[in-house]
């Protein structure tokens, strides 16, 4: 029995008109094939590493020296858009 590493599999994507240009020209100016382009970019995103979770905050972020929260209750933000 003979098996084979690479299986191919065809489908249908429909891309914007502007980025199939786009995505056909930087092929053609790579030396290289549209399929060939499609199939590395698709690779590279795959393979790349899942973004990791951000560190978790509490609020509020900033602190008295005496560590007790700073009230702003009244203050007026817009102030600091003038």
């Amino acid at each position: 029995m003979l098996l084979c590493n690479s299986v191919f599999m065809r489908t249908t994507v429909d891309i914007p008109e502007p980025l199939f240009r786009k995505t056909k020209a930087t092929a053609a100016l790579r030396g290289s094939t549209l399929r060939a382009l499609i199939v590395h970019a698709i690779e590279k995103e795959v393979d790349a590493p899942s973004p990791q979770p951000g560190k978790r905050v509490t609020f509020p972020l900033v602190r008295l020296r005496t560590g007790k929260p700073i009230d702003l209750t009244g203050f007026d933000f817009d102030d600091l858009l003038t």
